[in-house]
């Protein structure tokens, strides 16, 4: 069953991320994935479950690292510009799903959110272990600074942008105090 599952998964990561979630039916992710609809029926009882598995497949967990806590947070920016780099880029797959999605599945808001709130969380405790007085707060700055990296990457198609937020957010860290860059 599991390999069944990984296999639908990655048939629906592919489509959904590349046509969109409303544009791809369960028919051309069963093609996809090379199995019966039934057979993705019996894995997944609805797209609805379908979808919510796709964007929890997504939520992978920080890459651990021994770099100080600035590095590791300023090494997001690095990620998020050698994927812009790859051509392939579409946005957010959560805000995507959201976007795409509206009141019509809950349960893609609920993970997208999570996902937001995890991704926050990370940076705030690495602000915290670096000395920040409210890392919080610089937390949701910085998370704002990658959200807004991501929609000007759309707009612009220029993967220096992720460049441009790592400076910005290398700033609102030396302005925080303690925090070495």
């Amino acid at each position: 069953m599991a390999l069944m599952a990984d296999r639908i998964l990655q048939a629906a990561d592919r489509l959904f991320y590349r046509k969109g979630i409303r544009a791809v039916g369960v028919d051309a992710v069963a093609a996809e994935a090379g199995i019966s609809k039934r057979s993705l029926y019996d894995t997944f009882p609805s797209k609805d479950a379908l979808v919510a598995a796709y964007l929890r497949q997504r939520m992978l967990p920080p890459l651990e690292s021994g770099d100080p806590p600035a590095q590791q947070v300023l090494a997001l920016f690095d990620q998020l510009q050698a994927r812009f780099a790859k051509g392939d880029f579409r946005g957010c797959a959560f805000v995507n799903a959201v976007t795409e999605l509206a009141e019509d599945c809950a349960s893609a808001r609920a993970i997208a959110i999570q996902y937001k709130d995890d991704r926050r969380r990370h940076i705030a405790s690495l602000l915290a272990a670096g000395g920040v007085a409210d890392p919080d707060t610089l937390a949701g700055q910085i998370a704002l600074l990658i959200e807004g990296a991501i929609a000007t990457m759309l707009v612009r198609n220029d993967p220096a942008v992720a460049m441009q937020a790592r400076d910005a957010a290398a700033i609102l860290m030396r302005a925080a105090g303690t925090f070495q860059t």
